[in-house]
């Protein structure tokens, strides 16, 4: 999830797969789609907080502008008559800082469409969280022994899941057709193995630029992602707090022990909301557009392991986790996903744990609309490349780290995976968008209904027991004593 629109850098990859700082000669990649002007250089900006961070997506008024915009549009509200201005304000080479604002604030002003044919929440800072209040299910009691395989397979299967997909994410580049043409010639699809590099590279193709520690044979210890980061952090919260935790103790913890240039569109745009002031909801709502992308799905799965067979308690832990930052499809996507792998470990299938997780978001939402065309794919027998054309038509026109199309394409990896952990994670990778998150959450869940010691040695000997973060005091933790933490923690909960 690192990857150009939310490169920790602001800086784009360069052909020869280094990094260059952004110049008023080398435009951001990622906003060809609507930029027409170089971005000019950021060195020297003073002033409000957003010039502060000037050139970040996070805090440019001409992408706030933009992306709420967008984010207007896609959830049923009255703003095409917009338009013009929205392009005309985010064309220009320096930001107009107060026209953006002003047109900002009319957007949001904006009436919701009468004939939206989704029942989703109309007050924006609603996080639409789970009811803590639910009856805790009382899931049959896992062995000692086998709850630690299980809850080791989800972290050694998102480790590897997430590496897999480091290469290949950039969802502006990399659809499941140029996945295709540049895997074939190299023997390497479908994905059954970590991402070859082609010797030489095709021209014009440049894979992620951690490609040096995260393609075959060049791995040595799970590199760092905020895919993982998240889930030790999750790990370090449970530990300090319990499940009683607060949003503001999530808060606390990122500001103590994440770095600010490690955070991503949401959770940048919260971060930044705290440091003025902020406190949650509000951090997830005042200029953050990116409120139904897919940050607080990759923070769920911690919930999920530390509530086996409790999709209802590890649902509300997640909510509460996703209101610093997230909101609806957002908040929900979240909720799955740790219902989703909280039902892993009792469930007799994918499908089955599948079915699980979809109580858990609202029945007339967008992302509960999404995830049933693919249960209903798969049940009429349709194969997985038509699922995925399917998911793409329907939600390609969002942004690749949005929520709803990301979570379709993890549930078709689980479906047509059939439970096979290489099949699983190898499809979700294929499938494009967001590549490392999708393929760390199919790959969590493969691996807590594989179990660790059945995942296959070519996904787990590379990781060397090892994984990198930029969480402090986390950096080269042995993975499977972070797995043993957890064990702990679902024993002590249960």
């Amino acid at each position: 999830m690192s990857s150009c629109p939310r490169d920790s850098a602001g800086t784009p990859t360069r052909a020869d797969g280094g990094r260059g700082r952004r110049s008023a000669t080398s435009p951001c990649r990622c906003c060809r789609r609507w930029w027409t002007r170089p971005w000019p250089s950021c060195e020297g900006a003073v002033g409000s907080i957003e010039s502060a961070f000037f050139g970040h997506h996070e805090a440019d008024p001409r992408a706030l502008l933009f992306y709420e915009w967008c984010q207007r549009r896609e959830s049923g509200y009255a703003v095409d008559d917009f338009t013009e201005e929205v392009y005309e304000l985010s064309r220009v080479e320096r930001p107009l800082e107060k026209a953006c604002w002003r047109l900002l604030e009319r957007i949001e002003s904006a009436a919701p469409l009468p004939d939206w044919p989704y029942v989703e929440w109309r007050d924006v800072n609603a996080p639409g969280a789970v009811d803590d209040s639910r009856p805790r299910v009382e899931a049959p009691a896992l062995p000692p022994d086998e709850l630690f395989d299980r809850i080791h397979g989800g972290w050694l299967g998102r480790c590897a899941g997430c590496t897999l997909g480091k290469p290949l994410e950039n969802g502006f580049v990399w659809t499941p057709a140029r996945i295709r043409d540049y895997l074939e010639p190299a023997g390497g699809y479908p994905l059954r193995d970590y991402v070859p590099v082609r010797d030489p590279m095709p021209e014009g193709i440049e894979l992620h630029w951690t490609w040096p520690e995260s393609t075959r044979d060049r791995i040595d210890g799970c590199p760092r992602d905020d895919d993982l980061d998240y889930t030790i952090l999750g790990l370090h919260l449970l530990e300090q707090h319990g499940p009683d935790f607060t949003p503001d103790d999530v808060a606390s913890l990122w500001l103590e022990r994440l770095p600010f240039l490690q955070t991503y569109t949401a959770e940048r745009v919260a971060y930044r909301n705290l440091i003025d002031g902020y406190t949650p909801p509000d951090t997830a709502t005042f200029r953050n557009p990116y409120r139904e992308w897919i940050g607080a799905l990759i923070r769920a799965d911690i919930h999920g392991y530390t509530n086996p067979g409790d999709p209802a308690r590890a649902a509300a832990l997640a909510a509460r986790d996703a209101s610093i930052s997230h909101v609806g499809n957002g908040s929900w996507a979240a909720q799955w996903a740790a219902a989703l792998v909280a039902a892993a470990f009792t469930a007799d299938s994918p499908h089955t744990a599948l079915t699980t997780a979809q109580r858990f978001v609202p029945e007339r939402s967008r992302l509960a609309a999404g995830l049933s065309e693919v249960l209903e794919d798969h049940r009429r027998g349709f194969p997985w490349e038509h699922s995925n054309a399917a998911i793409r038509a329907r939600y390609g026109r969002y942004n690749w780290v949005h929520a709803i199309g990301n979570a379709c394409c993890i549930a078709a990896g689980l479906l047509w995976g059939e439970g096979d952990f290489t099949r699983t994670i190898g499809l979700t990778v294929q499938a494009g968008w967001d590549t490392d998150s999708n393929g760390a959450t199919a790959g969590s869940v493969a691996g807590i209904l594989t179990g660790a010691s059945r995942i296959p040695a070519r996904w787990t000997a590379p990781l060397h027991d090892r994984l990198r973060s930029a969480v402090t005091g986390y950096d080269g933790s042995s993975i499977s004593d972070l797995a043993g933490r957890t064990r702990d923690l679902a024993v002590r909960f249960g």
